[in-house]
């Protein structure tokens, strides 16, 4: 019995996704720079080529204004050097005019023919501080506007922000039915309602068992005062060995030349650092054992240098696959996981844990990737 009721419930699979390190968050020793691992298209692509060969479902592109790349022209390059692996393009909503940004999702999509998923961030803009309830408003308008444009042939819609009136959606019709899947992480009220009323798959970080059931029955609150339901899924870095000895020795391993201030200006740089998920994490650090451990096999000392997603799975084989499935039964449907450095990890994961898992793509298990091209003006349809 899932831990709320799930959108997926019969589905028997799970979407098993990894990283790219867009925001220069790639290291052999955690918080030691490393010019080989820099955040390049050469790395970066290499690390979504790498993991669409090993049987990684979808690839998580973040975004930030740290050292790296722009997202959306990092997933466009991505397209012609990929066939099956999906791309989970983070949009941070506001930064594009809402109808040039369904048009360029719209593009992205064909470009991946079904390929696109999207992760809705709302963090405050470079060199900008706003209320919190002000940039949920924003994005909120942001995804009626991108709904609009998907599944309509006009967009009019009046809100705080935005004001569009009979515009055409014939140049932001997507691949998709529907659209991409929306993809959305958020604790504050405003972010649970947004969730709630509007996205798809809801993303936590890595917490204490009883506090991830929390967090589903919060939106599950929400979502069903909509008449919905949806999907959930977990964010979190993983170190597997053949022991448990081997991934707690590589664990100690990767920090073992972290100076903590300089973690600090690690977590402080990052666009999200004052975020209510992000003081989360920092708590589940406080309540860590001597060794970092906050429960049997999730470990909190990544967060000592990394704003956001903060904690590991650390086990063997046997234990992560054991958490994954307890994951599972709570509800859990997609799984973003990461590790340092990022293509190494990826190979150890998928050498022992991934054979293990059946593995989905959400958009295709959703019904939203259609057989043939579609008939739209990017597609098969009329040119208008």
């Amino acid at each position: 019995m899932t831990v709320v009721p799930i959108t997926s419930p019969d589905l028997d699979a799970a979407e098993v996704s990894w990283f790219s390190a867009l925001c220069s968050d790639d290291y052999r020793f955690l918080g030691v720079p490393d010019g080989a691992l820099r955040s390049s298209w050469a790395h970066c692509s290499q690390i979504v080529t790498r993991a669409e060969a090993l049987g990684f479902r979808n690839i998580l592109c973040p975004s930030s204004y740290q050292v790296g790349q722009d997202t959306l022209s990092f997933v466009a390059g991505c397209a012609p050097i990929t066939e099956r692996i999906n791309l989970l393009a983070a949009v941070r909503c506001g930064e594009m005019q809402p109808i040039m940004l369904a048009r360029t999702i719209a593009t992205l999509d064909h470009m991946l023919e079904g390929r696109l998923t999207i992760n809705i961030i709302s963090s405050d803009f470079p060199g900008q501080k706003e209320d919190s309830s002000f940039r949920y408003q924003r994005s909120r308008e942001v995804v009626e506007i991108l709904k609009q444009a998907w599944t309509r042939d006009e967009i009019n819609f009046a809100g705080e922000v935005y004001h569009f009136e009979h515009l055409t959606t014939a140049p932001a019709k997507p691949y998709q039915t529907g659209g991409p899947l929306l993809y959305f992480g958020g604790y504050s009220p405003d972010a649970l309602e947004l969730c709630g009323e509007h996205c798809d798959v809801y993303l936590m970080w890595p917490e204490p068992r009883e506090m991830l059931a929390e967090r589903m029955r919060a939106v599950n609150e929400v979502a069903a005062r909509r008449g919905r339901t949806l999907d959930y899924g977990l964010r979190v870095h993983v170190i597997v060995r053949d022991t448990e000895a081997e991934a707690r020795e590589y664990a100690d391993h990767l920090v073992s030349k972290l100076d903590d201030e300089y973690g600090r200006m690690i977590r402080d740089r990052a666009l999200d650092s004052t975020s209510l998920g992000v003081s989360h994490q920092a708590r589940a650090r406080e309540l860590a054992d001597t060794f970092g451990f906050v429960e049997p096999g999730l470990w909190t000392g990544i967060g000592r240098a990394r704003s956001g997603c903060g904690a590991a799975l650390v086990g063997s084989t046997d234990q992560v696959l054991s958490k994954i499935e307890d994951y599972r039964r709570m509800g859990m449907r997609a799984f973003i996981f990461s590790g340092y450095p990022h293509l190494d990890e990826a190979e150890h994961f998928a050498a022992r844990v991934l054979p293990e898992l059946k593995t989905c793509s959400l958009p295709h298990a959703y019904g939203r990737v259609p057989a043939t091209t579609p008939a739209t003006p990017l597609g098969t349809g009329d040119r208008i």
